[in-house]
């Protein structure tokens, strides 16, 4: 248990170093690899097709989404467990994981097959977006499963400590996915179906490379045949929290459902390609604090398990300060080069001179990202599903859907756009508040610790 020992000995800042950049180093390749595959495809196979992609990629990371759920919950149980110096209950642990992920993804795209052309429809895949979204769709799907293991086992490697393997089950697939259409795309001239086949195969290896090391390397966690059994204690732990993470990505689908249809109602299309190019760049340019915020919850969960109330308090704090250092200089950088920016994906002036100001908008409130992702990161650490949930869903659920739904009927096309800070600004306050409560907690049982020492 050498790794996930230092978690809860180790310096904070040392350690935030040693989670954050390996997960933010992560999360940049893989975003990277979604901004090159939007370059690739807008730029030789056509506008269209970044809304394609903008239609297919909520559907299929709904699905693997299951595996992200139960590597989240997983992980959040291991880490407690690790701190209490249980490794029985992380080994069994990991072991369901193993058979809920695989069993569940595989159901869920054995359904997609049946129910495709209905769920294209429905996520936004209308006029002449339709038919490369149906390519995509259905050269992706068998790889689902893939890409739900590699989801689960990325954050199972990470709550043990091994943030740069983690790192580099993320890498893979990113770099992969890039070699892959330069040669579908350009050189054999596959079109949409290349780009397809480019992130399938990426999934694979992704898959295959977490495989090996839980399996074959230098993992903690035992995998013995006596571990793969279903425990439903253990499956209602892992659901307790994981459903959190699966409500989010649910509620990003409900997100990209209502968004695309309405932006198609006011936009057509064209409003529909404008939202995949700033979306890639989201994705993109907030990977640092992603990054903080996936470094900070194996820390916050094991000292917590551990009950170093401190260690915790600490965690918190400078993970919101480096988070939102990190987040002011984004915004910077977005805000002075938008339409150098936006010319990367695009050589079509009219969209470009469209996405301009929709980008400034987007990005307004990206200062208060990091304490709106560190107040549902730190009850998910914690094992408090239901206030981790109710955070969780609070902008896209609560705010940005409704904006979304209510503001073009006052704004028009404009109205979708400034739903993003509104809904930013309002999440900031709620997690500030539930964050304070959370802290003035771990006050007080850091005084009772004192008292009975």
């Amino acid at each position: 248990m050498a790794h996930s020992d230092e978690l809860g000995t180790a310096p904070i800042g040392k350690l935030l170093k040693q989670q954050a950049i390996p997960a933010a180093i992560g999360i940049l390749t893989l975003s990277i690899n979604g901004i090159i595959d939007n370059i690739f495809v807008g730029q030789y196979i056509g506008s269209l097709a970044i809304g394609a992609i903008t239609v297919v990629l909520p559907i299929t990371f709904l699905i693997a989404s299951i595996g992200m759920a139960i590597g989240v919950g997983g992980a959040s149980v291991i880490s407690r467990a690790l701190g209490a110096e249980n490794e029985e209950k992380a080994f069994l642990t990991f072991g369901n994981q193993i058979l809920l992920t695989l069993v569940l993804s595989i159901l869920f795209v054995i359904i997609g097959y049946f129910v495709q052309d209905s769920v294209l429809n429905l996520f936004g895949g209308k006029g002449g977006i339709l038919p490369n979204a149906r390519i995509y769709f259905n050269v992706l799907l068998p790889a689902i499963p893939f890409l739900a293991f590699a989801m689960m086992s990325n954050n199972v490697i990470r709550a043990e400590g091994q943030a740069r393997v983690a790192m580099i089950v993320m890498i893979i697939p990113a770099i992969l996915n890039i070699i892959l259409d330069i040669v579908f795309i350009i050189y054999l001239d596959w079109g949409m179906a290349g780009a397809a086949w480019a992130t399938m195969l990426s999934y694979i290896a992704s898959a295959l490379y977490a495989f090996w090391f839980l399996f074959f390397g230098k993992s903690d966690i035992s995998i013995q045949l006596k571990y793969l059994k279903f425990d439903f204690k253990i499956i209602s732990e892992i659901f307790s929290i994981g459903s959190v993470t699966l409500a989010r990505q649910g509620t990003i689908s409900l997100l990209a459902i209502v968004l695309n249809n309405t932006l198609f109602n006011y936009g057509n299309e064209e409003a529909i390609i404008i939202w995949g190019i700033v979306n890639r760049m989201m994705m993109f340019a907030n990977f640092p604090v992603f990054g903080v915020t996936q470094g900070f919850l194996p820390i916050a969960g094991y000292n917590y398990g551990a009950e170093k109330w401190d260690r915790v308090k600490q965690v918190i704090f400078q993970s919101i300060l480096y988070g939102t250092i990190i987040a002011l200089l984004v915004f910077s950088i977005i805000m002075i080069f938008t339409s150098q920016i936006i010319a990367i994906f695009i050589s079509e002036e009219k969209i470009i001179n469209q996405t301009i100001p929709v980008m400034r908008w987007v990005f307004l409130l990206t200062p208060t990202l990091t304490l709106q992702l560190i107040g549902a990161a730190y009850y998910q650490a914690i094992g408090k599903a239901q206030l981790a949930m109710f955070l969780t869903l609070t902008k896209q659920g609560f705010f940005l859907i409704p904006l979304i739904l209510i503001l073009p009927y006052f704004f028009g096309l404009l109205g979708i756009w400034i739903a993003f800070p509104i809904a930013d600004g309002l999440t900031a306050i709620v997690n500030f508040i539930a964050l304070r409560r959370g802290i003035r907690k771990l006050k007080i049982n850091d005084n009772k610790s004192m008292v009975h020492y």
